[in-house]
């Protein structure tokens, strides 16, 4: 049951066509190439995808990847059509997204991030807790950002590791629900 982290973009720009992978965030020399702030894991991950959706503002264009590599502790890629820094520089800070039909297939047990995101919570024993509004990772597990609502026990927000097994007992995607053993006081 482990997730995986490719976000959403459920929003009137996307959709809900596409995942946020990653970042574009500066130019990386003079030839076009560009730095990369990956939100795949492993990170390298986001080179697998031959073509990109680059989303800035509300301009959405598609952008075949020439080549990419690990750079230090980072990536880069060179984009198509980005030949030289200041094509790169009007892409600085750029979403790189992809279409949710060509993340590659999980088994039962695996989730992408933006599944979960969405998903109403409640505890055992029936209190509800909100909704997850979106997931990190820490050095030692994934984290949920429950959010409460009006409809909630409160508008708390609080954060619930991702571990199945032991925190999550259950995860509904038809009917957007997740169970939880959480004491909604803590």
């Amino acid at each position: 049951m482990q997730p995986s982290s490719p976000r959403s973009t459920d929003d009137a720009r996307s959709n809900a066509a596409h995942v946020v992978l990653g970042k574009l965030t500066s130019p990386y020399g003079v030839k076009g190439w560009m730095k990369v702030y990956s939100f795949t894991s492993p990170m390298d991950s986001i080179l697998d995808y031959p073509e990109w959706w680059v989303r800035q503002g509300d301009t959405l264009k598609r952008f075949p990847v020439v080549q990419g590599r690990r750079q230090g502790k980072g990536l880069v890629v060179q984009l198509d059509g980005v030949d030289d820094r200041d094509q790169a520089e009007l892409l600085s800070q750029a979403e790189i997204l992809l279409e949710k039909a060509e993340l590659p297939a999980l088994s039962d047990a695996e989730y992408y991030w933006h599944q979960l995101e969405g998903l109403a919570v409640f505890t055992r024993q029936g209190a509800y807790l909100g909704r997850v509004e979106y997931l990190f990772e820490t050095g030692a597990n994934d984290v949920m950002v429950v959010r409460g609502d009006a409809e909630a026990i409160d508008r708390r927000e609080r954060l619930l590791p991702f571990l199945p097994d032991d925190v999550i007992d259950e995860i509904d995607l038809e009917t957007g629900r997740m169970v939880v053993d959480w004491d909604p006081e803590f």
